[in-house]
Parts: structure tokens; sequence; C-alpha cells
């Protein structure tokens, strides 16, 4: 990965990561779970990334991809839930960990598109 990608990267992951944090914390009361909305936040973010590192993505792919991460980590986000029925702390904690997922995984995404642009340029 280049200066110019992780510099976009940092942008693209931050900026999700972000609005990740808003709504974990906006919804922690409320009776369904957070994943419903971070879902486009994370598909909209690894379709980004792709765009950074040249990898087309079909949305479907971009899906399955935040899917599978999501569903990986349905027990920590079922944690998340229950401690947000606490007023105020139960916010900071979902919406910490919201942020902390998501760009955990736009990292994670961004090293493996950033390793298959490498091998793509050096062929």
């Amino acid at each position: 990965m280049n200066k110019i990608q992780r510099r976009k990267a940092h942008l693209i992951i931050h900026s999700a990561a972000s609005a990740a944090a808003g709504v974990g914390a906006g919804m922690a009361q409320l009776p369904f779970p957070d994943a419903t909305v971070l879902l486009p936040i994370q598909t909209a973010m690894v379709i980004a990334l792709g765009k950074v590192f040249h990898i087309k993505l079909e949305e479907g792919a971009a899906k399955a991809l935040a899917t599978q991460f999501l569903a990986q980590k349905a027990g920590q986000m079922t944690a998340r839930f229950l401690a947000g029925k606490l007023p105020v702390a139960g916010n900071i904690v979902n919406g910490s960990t919201a942020a902390a997922i998501t760009e955990s995984y736009g990292w994670m995404i961004a090293r493996e598109f950033g390793e298959e642009y490498e091998k793509k340029v050096k062929v």
C-alpha cells in the first residue's frame, strides 16, 4: 500500500468508524440490533476501499464480506446490545464498540486489498 492509498484508506475508514460510533451510541437503547444500520456503512466502506485499490466489487460481494464479519462478531454485538440498556454508559460502550469493530474491519480489508493490488502491479 503506497502513501496515497494509505491516506485515502485512512479517511474512508475513519469516516465509516465515526458514522458507526454515532449509530452505535444513538441506537443503544433501541430494541433492535444496530447491525441493520452498520451493515450499509461497512458495505460502503468496503466498496470505497475497493476503488482506492482498483478492485471492482459487486455490491453483493461487499455485503457478503460485511455480513461474514458481522456474523463473527455476533456475540460481541449481543453483549454490546445488552450493555446498551444502561443510560449514558451504554451509549458510550455501544458507540465505542461499533467504531472499534468498523475501524479494525476497515484496516483488515485495506490490508487485503493492498496485497491484492501489489500482486497485480508486480505481475
